[in-house]
């Protein structure tokens, strides 16, 4: 995992939706599904509406490395 800094140069925010993303970005909902089994439960089925950082938070993931995948995975 690439950690990437919380910088303006990142086109996704701590605040945006899952649902923001991944309609946006669709290449991200493979990301979603990777931390799927750190989360214990589907991310997209029961947080589609609750933001990046509030699902970070709920599910005990690392915020920073989570947008750094998600950035990475939603390419240049």
């Amino acid at each position: 995992m690439n950690k990437l800094p919380l910088s303006k140069d990142c086109r996704l925010r701590p605040e945006m939706t899952i649902l923001e993303v991944v309609n946006k970005h669709r290449q991200t909902q493979a990301v979603f599904e990777k931390y799927d089994r750190q989360a214990g439960e589907c991310l997209c089925c029961q947080a589609l509406f609750s933001s990046l950082k509030e699902v970070a938070v709920h599910y005990g993931l690392d915020l920073e490395n989570f947008l750094a995948d998600l950035e990475e995975a939603a390419g240049p």
